[in-house]
This record gives C-alpha cells, structure tokens and sequence, in this order.
C-alpha cells in the first residue's frame, strides 16, 4: 500500500472506531492522589446525582475511603470527601440508595487489627454524613461486604467472616433505616471457604445473593434467598459446575423479581465470564452461557438493571495485552447478548469496573487506571438510550 493508500486507511478506521463509540463519553479523571486508588463503587439516585466511592493509599500511610459526586449526571463532579480517620486500614466499600434518595456506605476497617463492616449514612445527597457505626465485633476477619436497600427501606448487608476457621458469610438488616442493626446471622457452614457476597433485593422484597465457594475443591457460585426480608433464608443451591479458577461473582434482579449472575472461569489466561439467570425467582436456573470468548483472560464482571429492564455488563479483559474495560448488554432479558465492546484504550492497566444505571436509563462506570503512573478512579457515561 503506497503513502497515501495508508492514510485514507488510517482516517477510515479512525472514523469507524469514532462511529462505533460515539456513545461514550471520553474518560474522566476522578481522583488525583500520591497513592492509589482502589476498588470504586458506584450509585445513581433519583434526581440524577452520582455517588462513587473508593479507597485511596493517597494521604496518609492507612487506606481510607473517600468519596465524590456529581449533581448533573456525571457532567461535573465536587471535591472529593475523606469519609475515614482510623488507625488501621479502610477497605472495599460498597453503595447504596433507598426510595427518598438517602445513601447508605458500608466498608471494612481494622480499627484493631483484625477488619469488622462499618457503616454511614447521607440524608442530603452526600453533603454530610452520620458518624460510622461498626456493624461487627468479631474474633475473625470481616471482608468484602455488600449492601442492598428493599422496597420498604430496610437495610441488608452480606460480608464473610474467618472468626468459624474459615471464612464463611454472614448478613445483618437494619428495619429503621440504619440506626439500629440487628444481629449478625451465619449462612454457611461450609468445609472451605464462602466468600465473596453479592446482595440484591427484588421490588417484593424478597432478597437474593451469590456467593463463592471452594467446598468442591474448586471455586463455584452459590446461591441463597430469603422471602421474608432476611429472617430466614433458603437452603444453599450450587449454580456453576467449574474445573477452574473463579473470582467475585455479581448479581442483579430484574422487574420482575429474577435473579441474574455473573462470575468468571477458566485455566489461568483465558479465564472467561459466564452468566446465569432464573426465570422463576431463583428455584431454576437456565444453562450456563459464556459471554467474554475473548483470548485473553477476562475478568471482575459488574451486572446491572435499568428502567428499561436491559441488562448492562462490564468486566476488565487482559486480551489487548494490558487490562481494559469491556462492555456488553442484553435487551432480551439475557437470552441475547450484544457483542463486546471495548471502552478504554490506555497504556497501563483498566481494572475492577463498577456499573450504574440512572432514572434515563444512562448508564456510568467506574474504575481504577494506573495510566497516570498509580492507581486512579476514572469514569465514563453511555449517552446512548
């Protein structure tokens, strides 16, 4: 191809890769720290605020939480709050919102040196915040925890704990809106290891959640669900049969009260995302479909719902060379996916993405980026309905 062949090849491929991607904004840079930034979650509330939250090495020699906002949809975003003071580390927080628009956060901190669930709250969009509430007192360590928020506005959070030997998952509901909490409630009682939970709660209130489990001596999901706001919970039911590694499995729940879950597998380098849902509120569950079929190793799938009921999927993909942030959606209730997209192109790594969808149906996600030479929170909006 001669000198000018290659450049109308180059401006044509420019154009296309423009044309397929216009709906995306151009990423925004959410935090600038001395440390890294790790692990962000997200919200959208009802009036089009967004609620991100992470933690950050950046300002003193502990993790702490921080978190930022924007009024307008993601178009401008307000100084950065620190929501942590401790002298241990703050760790993996997660979001979420009720029906009046009150943000709930809970964490995991090692106030003395062993982690227990933490937990504050906003009742004016983020502008100030309740003092944090420790949630747990246990011999053992408390990880990963999660929250949802049902119908009536109580308060569900599923963490695991080591305190049994092994780690194992608990959960706790708070029916007034978080000033109180009920006791902690095991749900597993396992040979290896439980871990990882993922919560949600159906528009009847009925509670569903996923989690990871090494009992067959290889990393599976389970799944648990409760009917009657978490007092009791079903027994645990194996949904994924794997030979392989697995990591963080997600869940959402559709209008209809069925459960989705995603979870990744494979030989190490090609791990894949896999997807399940149950069409009658978690009794059974479809076959398993593989959604990545990438050739490099995919990994941390975030699922969500909207309005519209489409499901929206993102995960961190190692097929480029370096991690990047991969996209895909469903408009048949999961029977059908779109191809993948990808949606960040930087020279260093695009990992642990967080998804939200808001009251348009616009759809924000969040993730860490270590482009700028350490770990950042970056985001982006799909501006396309």
């Amino acid at each position: 191809m001669n000198r000018l062949g290659t450049m109308i090849f180059a401006l044509a491929s420019t154009l296309f890769a423009q044309s397929v991607h216009a709906e995306w904004t151009p990423a925004k840079r959410l935090s600038w720290t001395s440390g890294g930034s790790y692990r962000p979650a997200i919200v959208a509330d009802a009036s089009g605020g967004l609620h991100v939250a992470w933690y950050d090495y950046g300002e003193t020699a502990n993790q702490e939480i921080f978190y930022i906002r924007s009024t307008d949809g993601g178009s401008t975003w307000q100084p950065r709050q620190r929501l942590t003071w401790t002298e241990g580390g703050s760790f993996n927080p997660a979001l979420a919102v009720d029906l009046s628009d009150n943000i709930h956060l809970i964490w995991e901190d090692s106030p003395s040196g062993m982690r227990d669930i933490f937990y504050r709250k906003s009742t004016d969009g983020g502008t100030t915040w309740t003092a944090g509430q420790r949630l747990t007192w246990t011999f053992g360590t408390s990880s990963y925890p999660d929250i949802a928020v049902d119908p009536s506005g109580h308060l569900h959070v599923a963490w695991y704990d080591s305190t049994p030997g092994n780690p194992e998952i608990y959960y706790k509901r708070s029916t007034d809106g978080g000033a109180s909490w009920e006791t902690n409630k095991r749900l597993t009682w396992t040979s290896a290891y439980s871990r990882y939970p993922a919560l949600a709660a159906d528009a009847s209130g009925h509670l569903h959640l996923v989690y990871e489990d090494l009992s067959s001596g290889y990393s599976d999901a389970y799944y648990k669900k409760s009917t009657n706001g978490g007092t009791t919970w079903s027994a645990s039911r194996r949904i994924t049969w794997t030979s392989s590694n697995y990591f963080e499995p997600d869940m959402a729940v559709d209008s209809s009260n069925n459960p989705h879950a995603v979870w990744n597998a494979g030989p190490p380098g090609n791990e894949e995302v896999y997807y399940r849902k149950s069409t009658d509120g978690g009794t059974t569950w479809t076959a398993s479909q593989l959604l990545s079929l990438n050739s490099g190793g995919s990994f941390y799938p975030a699922i969500t719902t909207g309005p519209s009921n489409n499901l929206q999927l993102v995960w961190f993909d190692y097929t480029p060379g370096n991690a990047e942030i991969f996209y895909k959606k469903s408009t048949a209730g999961g029977d059908a996916w779109t191809s993948n997209q990808r949606i960040t192109w930087t020279s260093g790594n695009s990992m642990t993405p967080a998804i939200a969808v808001d009251a348009w149906g616009i759809i924000h996600v969040v993730w860490t980026d270590n482009t700028p030479g350490n770990e950042e929170i970056f985001y982006k909006k799909y501006m396309h309905l």
